[in-house]
């Protein structure tokens, strides 16, 4: 291990995911440390404290949301990702409950696994704190408030359908990051695919709308072409 290399825990019992992330993970120049359960993850955290941690929630003897539980409430804030079945709000709730910095639904491509990973120390090192784990969330003039599921405006309720707050959260958490169609669909409707991305533009259409934003000229939300999307506007934890 070179001196100015970072330790990353994999924590999964999948010994197919382990057998195949692994040796990537060291190719992308990555120290890599494995653990196959969350009593195991703890250990290793505590001797080794890793730079970032990747973690299932389905293991056996303490899962990764526990685990998560157990790492915050003992003060260590190491970026956690973790990697979920469904993109639903209810699965997006429990993460941010749980304090992880970021969730990848399974089954997913491992390069988008290696972009996360670096989106979330870029956001760590900058920040200090993760704008992932936050309960509200401040952006120039827009407020969203992720435990009532509620954005604001000006100080003016919006009136957004949830596949439309879901859309904006998944924005605001990942600031000055492409994202594209695809990755909306996979993170935010889950395994419940619309018929195609037609449905991706129609909520950034309805957010549009909503934030008075000029697809032209705008302030929150550029359009990539070719690509997808960007959050373009700052964003921060608000009290």
């Amino acid at each position: 291990m070179s001196e100015n290399q970072l330790t990353l825990l994999l924590v999964d019992d999948d010994p197919m995911i382990v057998d195949s992330l692994g040796p990537l993970l060291e190719r992308s120049g990555f120290h890599v440390l494995l653990a196959s359960n969350g009593e195991e993850a703890l250990k290793k955290v505590q001797s080794h404290h890793p730079d970032v941690i990747v973690m299932d929630v389905l293991m056996p003897l303490l899962n990764g949301r526990e685990t998560l539980r157990r790492m915050r409430k003992s003060n260590i804030w190491i970026p956690t990702i973790l990697l979920t079945q469904v993109g639903e709000a209810s699965e997006r709730a429990t993460a941010l409950e749980e304090g992880a910095d970021d969730y990848l639904n399974k089954p997913f491509h491992s390069q988008e696994l290696l972009a996360r990973i670096h989106a979330v120390l870029r956001r760590a090192h900058s920040s200090g704190q993760s704008i992932f784990s936050a309960r509200r969330l401040a952006s120039l003039d827009l407020i969203l408030d992720r435990q009532s599921r509620r954005a604001f405006l000006a100080d003016e309720a919006l009136s957004l359908t949830p596949k439309a707050f879901a859309v904006l959260e998944y924005l605001l958490t990942h600031p000055d990051e492409a994202v594209s169609r695809e990755e909306l669909l996979h993170s935010v409707w889950g395994w419940e695919y619309p018929t195609g991305t037609r449905s991706v533009d129609t909520r950034i259409n309805e957010l549009r709308r909503a934030l008075n934003d000029d697809a032209a000229a705008p302030r929150f939300i550029q359009t990539l072409t070719g690509e997808g999307y960007i959050f373009i506007a700052p964003v921060e934890q608000a009290p």
